[in-house]
């Protein structure tokens, strides 16, 4: 009675197996081994059918973790504590994983699928722990590969700053994200992206040394690159687009219109000078600007800023005309002139010549400096070419005005001297008078070959007027006129056949030089070098010589020393002569006595004995 009971509740218990695989196939392997009677089954009361027990192994196979294996699973989170995860992975129980590991992911909720290691069967608790951390390093360099190869957008943790750039956790995998890779514009504080979870495409990968490199801005780039067609294809020339400031330079500002780029030159920037495009605008600041031109690619792109204005010479005051006196600051010098800044963007030219009455032209900077507050007067002005000259000069009197009355010809004055070329030396009477002493009229006994030999720049000298021309605005200055000509005294002192005694200073071609004084050189022929006893003088020797040309107007001197001794000879000859004709009277000598005595001399002259 008791074996058809156990009998029946055999057959009963395996019979209802069959009605739940019949009606529900895929039962689950959890709630088959909570209902089973294992006593029963151990103690052979309860008996299964063999075809029910592959069913069910096969279910443990394919749904339960052989936690011996170490083999990386998906499991499911059930659990959160503040510390820790409770992940099912269809163990015989949960496993425990530490959310430090899961920093990558602050969005982790119950219910979503995690890759897991275990990572220790069974702790002191018997609990089975598990490693998220591990999971991920096992798939990461296979995802990783994957990543690269399909250009695939990954999920990336900033964990840190480093030199260069940051450090970002991928897949588990430490990757390196460069400075330039972060955004599209310069990044100016890497803090603010520390424990930050971002988007990256893995764009090289290292196997040799381990080494991953990411980039959020080709991500950013990619979205940019499609933005920046679709304007493109809308840019039109006199086109108004609002910007953002990306970079200044010294030439210019570039200017980002929304994934395009467009410069504006610091030309464009004002109307106005300015000598660095921050003195207009600022990093990030936003602006209107107008389109001005492209290339055929529409890839490089002019813009402008100061074309949104009224243009300042539209605007400039119809009642300023030529003749008016105006202020301005000095905004440009160049060496012929500076440019005055009458108003905001409307500027004047004062050119070189125009700040002085002197016909002595300078440079401007003599005159004037940037930043410098002048007052001018309108010379010409025209409007539609928008130019106006300028004058300063014209604000005081001409000098030359009554130039005849000041400087008459034949008037001593003193000037300063402000320049010098090869041919003479420029002298300032006053401001706008200048003059010009010939490099002749500068000594009457020195021959200047060059006048820096005879003056300086600054040095003060007495002048007179030589020449006046008041049509051309010249003056003919002499420096040698204010003093006494010394060739008028020489030319009495040193007149031919006057002796003179020196030395010789110089043997030169066909002579020799002497200095009778400072201002008188004589040059003395090689004939007329001979000594009495027939040798030659040499330099530095001292002897007699005598004027034997003497010119004052090319303060030409020759001189000789022969002719000392040769006109003695002769003095001799005659008085000979004379005497040989008195004692013919007295004592009657014969013809031949004063034969003798004429060819003596005469031998003496030749210099025979």
């Amino acid at each position: 009675m008791a074996e058809e009971k156990a009998t029946a509740q055999v057959e009963e218990t395996t019979a209802a197996p069959e009605e739940k695989v019949a009606a529900k196939p895929a039962q689950d392997p959890k709630e088959f081994l909570e209902n089973f009677d294992w006593e029963k089954y151990e103690q052979g009361i309860e008996r299964v059918d063999d075809t029910k027990l592959q069913e069910f192994e096969k279910l443990v196979a394919e749904n339960f973790v052989d936690t011996a294996d170490e083999e990386v699973v998906t499991g499911t989170v059930v659990y959160l504590t503040d510390r820790e995860a409770i992940i099912d992975i269809n163990a015989k129980s949960e496993g425990v994983i530490s959310l430090n590991e899961f920093r990558y992911n602050p969005d982790l909720k119950v219910g979503d699928k995690v890759e897991v290691l275990i990572d220790i069967r069974e702790d002191k608790s018997g609990q089975l722990v598990l490693s998220h951390r591990k999971a991920r390093t096992i798939m990461a360099w296979e995802r990783v590969n994957k990543a690269h190869d399909n250009e695939e957008v990954v999920s990336g943790f900033v964990k840190c700053r480093t030199k260069g750039g940051m450090i970002v956790d991928v897949f588990g995998i430490e990757a390196f994200l460069p400075g330039s890779q972060i955004d599209v514009k310069p990044i100016r504080d890497y803090d603010q992206y520390v424990n930050k979870t971002m988007e990256f495409k893995v764009v090289k990968i290292n196997h040799e040394f381990k080494n991953v490199v990411v980039s959020h801005k080709a991500l950013i780039e990619a979205d940019i690159e499609e933005q920046k067609k679709e304007i493109i294809s809308q840019l039109e020339k006199g086109q108004v687009l609002e910007g953002v400031v990306k970079n200044i330079t010294s030439y210019g500002v570039f200017i980002d219109l929304g994934g395009v780029d467009g410069l504006i030159h610091i030309t464009d920037l004002s109307w106005s000078r300015i000598n660095h495009p921050n003195e207009v605008v600022d990093l990030d600041q936003k602006l209107n600007v107008v389109i001005l031109d492209f290339d055929e690619n529409k890839s490089r792109i002019q813009l402008g800023l100061k074309q949104l204005e009224k243009h300042p010479w539209d605007a400039l005051s119809d009642e300023i005309k030529v003749g008016d006196k105006v202020k301005g600051k000095v905004v440009v010098i160049a060496d012929y002139g500076a440019f005055i800044e009458v108003v905001e963007g409307v500027e004047g030219l004062v050119h070189v010549s125009e700040m002085s009455w002197s016909t002595h032209l300078r440079s401007a900077q003599d005159f004037v400096k940037v930043g410098d507050e002048i007052e001018a007067v309108v010379l010409t002005l025209d409007r539609e070419d928008r130019k106006m000259s300028l004058g300063v000069k014209q604000l005081t009197p001409d000098p030359w005005t009554d130039i005849t009355s000041k400087y008459p010809v034949g008037s001593r004055h003193t000037g300063i001297v402000r320049n010098f070329t090869n041919f003479g030396v420029f002298v300032e009477l006053e401001e706008g008078i200048d003059g010009l002493i010939y490099i002749s009229d500068l000594s009457w006994t020195k021959k200047v070959k060059h006048p820096s030999e005879f003056v300086t720049v600054g040095d003060k000298i007495e002048v007179e007027v030589l020449e006046l021309d008041v049509e051309g605005r010249k003056l003919s200055l002499g420096h040698k006129q204010t003093t006494e000509n010394p060739w008028d005294k020489y030319e009495t002192e040193f007149a031919v056949g006057t002796v003179h005694k020196a030395a010789i200073t110089e043997i030169v071609d066909k002579g020799a030089t002497i200095d009778f004084n400072e201002d008188i050189t004589a040059f003395v022929p090689q004939r007329h070098l001979e000594k009495e006893d027939g040798k030659k003088l040499g330099k530095g020797e001292e002897a007699e010589f005598k004027i034997i040309e003497f010119n004052k107007d090319f303060k030409r001197v020759v001189a000789s020393h022969t002719a000392i001794f040769r006109e003695e000879e002769a003095r001799n000859v005659r008085a000979a002569v004379k005497r040989a004709k008195s004692s013919s009277d007295e004592a009657k000598p014969t013809l031949g006595d004063a034969n003798e005595q004429l060819q003596a001399l005469k031998d003496k002259m030749e210099g025979k004995k």
